[in-house]
């Protein structure tokens, strides 16, 4: 089963996906919020990418704050979970929350250290995220794959 990762944020989403046996995350792309595209339309759109990749379940990135507090950035994410989850059917397709605390930071130095220059990362840095993010929750579940 193929699950999804999500860097949800004010001006983008980073999405990325599993391989089929849920061993490793690939960033798959960055969707910006702009061009007159509401979230709805957004939500809409991840939906669908659920649906044509036969995703089984989708990772959230849940950015608490470092003193694992929640912020406006969370109610924002929780907001986004209620939309997504109506848009895939509740309980159809679960979207599970996932602590994403320091993985930007971490997908930014990934990809200085691959050589990008800082317009490049800017292209990429969200789906890299969202592959931390997903990467991070199958590493933590191998136990369930019986690895």
């Amino acid at each position: 089963m193929r699950i999804m990762g999500l860097d949800y944020g004010d001006r983008t989403i980073g999405v990325a996906v599993s391989d089929p046996l849920g061993y490793t995350a690939q960033g798959l792309c960055v969707m910006r919020h702009e061009g007159g595209k509401s979230l709805k339309q957004r939500v809409r759109e991840l939906a669908d990418l659920v649906r044509e990749r036969e995703i089984g379940a989708v990772v959230l990135g849940y950015p608490k704050m470092m003193n694992n507090t929640e912020g406006e950035q969370c109610r924002k994410t929780l907001d986004f979970k209620r939309k997504l989850e109506a848009a895939l059917g509740l309980g159809r397709v679960p979207v599970y929350l996932a602590d994403e605390r320091l993985t930007t930071a971490s997908a930014n130095r990934v990809l200085t250290e691959g050589g990008l220059s800082r317009r490049e990362r800017g292209k990429y840095v969200d789906s890299v995220a969202a592959a931390l993010i997903l990467q991070a929750y199958l590493d933590y579940n191998k136990k369930d794959r019986g690895d």
